[in-house]
């Protein structure tokens, strides 16, 4: 039979050998994609809810995620006695074990809303014309930037679908879309762009490779003619405004985050009932032809009944309204718009969202 000093030494060991184990470690992999994911699911549902808000004339307002901090606490205790008794003794040895132990998981989310000067600055601010290049020159498609971006070139207008200035848009816009994503897509046609620091404008320099295809060739000098456009002139103004005012010059009129989500609002279907009391209005009818792609930026459906398997639904005046998961180009504008978020965000580091998972 072991001796009982053998098993209470046995015993010391085990304790030393699970009071080494790190519970920090373990945590990292679970809580770093749960947080991520809980708070990209929760930006996503409250993006669509605003531009559901806008489509009733109701007031966005947008709550950031300002940091999350969850703290863990493991405890546990072991408690050993006992006694060993001689040869001659009658009660013989005694060996007594206990364990308690407690598991406490506190995390502190911490919310701010954009509101004030920020909320103008982050929402109410046009988006300048060269993030729209620099965002052509990372490979973002031109027919996805600009009839979400960019209002109207050189005076071509493109749909507008907001209550206030309803309008069909200019065919002459979307081809000259379409010639840019075909000079895009060929990769023939590149730009680099030029700012100065004291300026508001910015400089295009085009260049191209030698020998070209002809197709290309024509769509430049279609595109040219469209825009107004010096076809010998490899360097171009891009400004901000409606109108150029010569033909070295590229005037862009781009949208503010929050005319974008409220012409991207007017394009949600909405039960009949709902215009037909008053709670919103009726939009354009969805286009037709082969402009619906470039027109038609986003479908977001509407039902009493929640959805299953949706990209992200919310409920308002009870009804649910979503983005299904199987339309991409759907799911695409509105990626592209979180990313937009980003490229207005002017807060600096504290605007980013910070998990602090103290865990040891």
């Amino acid at each position: 039979m072991m001796n009982g000093r053998v098993i209470f030494s046995i015993l010391c060991l085990l304790m030393v050998l699970v009071g080494c184990t790190h519970l920090g470690p373990q945590t990292v992999p679970r809580d770093r994609f749960d947080y991520n994911t809980a708070i990209a699911d929760s930006w996503k549902a409250q993006t669509l809810l605003n531009i559901v808000k806008l489509r009733y004339a109701d007031m966005p307002l947008f709550v950031e995620v300002a940091s999350v901090v969850s703290g863990y606490t493991l405890e546990g205790s072991v408690t050993l006695g006992g006694t060993v008794s001689s040869e001659a003794a009658v009660q013989g040895d005694f060996l007594a074990l206990g364990t308690a132990g407690k598991y406490t998981d506190r995390p502190t989310i911490t919310y701010a809303p954009i509101t004030g000067a920020k909320f103008n600055e982050n929402f109410m601010t046009p988006i300048p014309p060269s993030a729209v290049l620099f965002l052509m020159q990372s490979g973002w498609r031109v027919d996805v930037i600009f009839p979400i971006v960019v209002e109207s070139i050189n005076g071509l207008r493109s749909r507008q679908a907001s209550a206030s200035d309803q309008r069909l848009g200019d065919p002459e816009y979307y081809d000259v879309v379409t010639l840019l994503r075909k000079i895009q897509q060929s990769g023939a046609v590149g730009m680099r762009i030029v700012k100065e620091t004291d300026s508001k404008n910015t400089t295009v320099l085009f260049f191209h490779r030698e020998n070209i295809a002809s197709e290309i060739t024509k769509a430049r000098m279609e595109l040219n003619q469209l825009l107004g456009l010096d076809p010998d002139r490899q360097e171009v103004n891009v400004t901000y405004g409606l109108i150029a005012q010569g033909e070295n010059e590229i005037a862009m009129l781009t949208r503010s985050i929050l005319q974008i989500m409220v012409n991207l609002a007017t394009q949600i279907d909405v039960p009949s009932e709902h215009v037909s009391n008053g709670l919103t209005i009726p939009s354009l009818p969805t286009p037709a032809g082969e402009e619906t792609m470039l027109k038609q930026l986003i479908r977001v459906r509407c039902g009493p009944d929640k959805p299953e398997n949706a990209f992200t639904a919310v409920k308002y005046e009870d009804h649910w309204f979503w983005i299904e998961k199987n339309n991409f180009q759907s799911k695409r504008t509105f990626a592209f718009l979180m990313i937009l978020f980003s490229l207005t965000e002017t807060g600096g580091k504290e605007g980013l969202p910070l998990v602090t998972i103290p865990a040891g």
